[in-house]
């Protein structure tokens, strides 16, 4: 769009604060502008006086799992089938690795942290490590994308090459940047970053799958024949990846999905419940359980409210096709929004000062057909780095890697 019809779309949305420096601008500075402009979903600071367009819970049931028990009992005919899909590279992996570590006190990738005591062991080769056992099984690699964000793609990927992708096969490993989103005021104001250029953060990792798509990968995905794409976050350091009895053990049920959980540690833990809302496959966040929830249990003494995810997903590519076009709910979320005031001054606010639009995975859950709860054992597959010590840290971490035979 030229400036004038890009100011005349700002006026129709109330955001011409945008072009509120233009005259003093390079004319690259200005295109530059305008073009960021032109990618803006305007329609996101809409939901501010819009609730409706947010996302709201239905009806909430327990749904049961495959257990660890279930499991055991058919682990060999499900890693059969697993293993077979695998070497016919119908499985694709999707890290999600966007973040920097800065609740670590780390400034770079998150999965470029060292969690290494004795010797150096990054969170990248923690999950190269266990794609790699996979592969050793099954004589097949997995295409892998690994989802980067603009402020941390560069620095990933370098990283990557630096340590020659720690023997994976690097022809099968592509990298992608999430989609944006804009930043705004409590007003609904989109913020300035600079003179020329609005502030901008990634969709949350919801928009996975359009960002994936955008950047061209499901055709070279579609090249290897991929089917189901196992996707992971960045953080957990045990998970097992395109695991062969959790790929078998979902073909096998039919489902379209299916999503790793485990058993809660205790009834106020603080994890997302994979449950049925309005008779679908739902996500419900720890700060959503309601006390009845929380403590309610079942003829066996269970709680009746018992999975929790691990962000550890896999989904039939052809069923993220059907969805791709559907509405995922936006979450409205208060954030500190560093940006340049009404007199072009930089400003680092101390105290959450607007919001951010994200998309969640865990929505997608609710527009699948149906999808596998799957247990795995927490202390094997469930070892997140989120802090430095306490719950879900490195300390933690460390631990559970040592117990399952890691040298750290």
């Amino acid at each position: 769009m030229n400036y004038e019809e890009t100011k005349a779309l700002l006026e129709e949305k109330g955001q011409l604060q945008l072009l509120k420096y233009y005259d003093e601008l390079s004319e690259d500075e200005k295109s530059e502008l305008l073009k960021s402009i032109e990618l803006i979903d305007l329609s996101l600071p809409e939901i501010l006086s819009n609730p409706e367009l947010s996302n709201k819970r239905g009806v909430i049931e327990p749904l049961d799992a495959v257990t660890l028990g279930d499991i055991e009992k058919n682990r060999d005919e499900y890693e059969k089938i697993g293993i077979e899909a695998l070497k016919q590279e119908k499985v694709g992996a999707i890290l999600l690795a966007g973040g920097q570590g800065t609740r670590l006190g780390y400034d770079k990738p998150k999965g470029t942290f060292n969690v290494g005591i004795n010797k150096d062991l990054y969170i990248f080769q923690c999950l190269i490590n266990n794609m790699m056992d996979v592969v050793n099984v099954t004589g097949a690699w997995i295409p892998l994308a690994i989802m980067t964000s603009d402020i941390n793609n560069a620095d990933t990927i370098a990283f990557f090459e630096e340590h020659d992708y720690f023997g994976y096969n690097k022809d099968y490993v592509f990298f992608f940047i999430q989609d944006m989103a804009p930043a705004t005021d409590r007003d609904g104001k989109i913020y300035l970053a600079t003179k020329s250029k609005p502030v901008m953060s990634p969709n949350g990792n919801g928009g996975w799958y359009t960002s994936f798509v955008n950047a061209g990968l499901l055709e070279e995905f579609d090249k290897f024949g991929v089917e189901w794409l196992n996707v992971f976050a960045v953080d957990n350091v045990l998970q097992r990846i395109a695991d062969p009895c959790f790929v078998g053990a979902t073909i096998k049920s039919g489902c379209v999905g299916g999503a790793k959980v485990v058993s809660k540690a205790f009834p106020e833990e603080k994890v997302g419940l994979l449950c049925i809302e309005d008779g679908k496959p739902s996500i419900v966040e720890y700060y959503e359980m309601t006390d009845e929830m929380m403590y309610s249990k079942d003829e066996n003494g269970r709680p009746l409210y018992n999975y929790g995810v691990i962000l550890n997903y896999i989904f039939r590519v052809d069923e993220l096709n059907r969805i791709i076009n559907e509405k995922l709910p936006i979450h409205v979320v208060e954030k500190k929004i560093p940006h340049i005031d009404e007199n072009g001054e930089q400003v680092n606010p101390t105290e959450p000062n607007g919001f951010k639009f994200e998309m969640l995975v865990l929505d997608l859950i609710h527009l699948m057909k149906d999808c596998l709860s799957y247990e795995v054992d927490r202390r094997k597959e469930f070892a997140p780095i989120k802090n430095l010590a306490g719950v879900d840290s490195l300390e933690s971490a460390r631990e559970l890697l040592a117990e399952n035979g890691v040298e750290l």
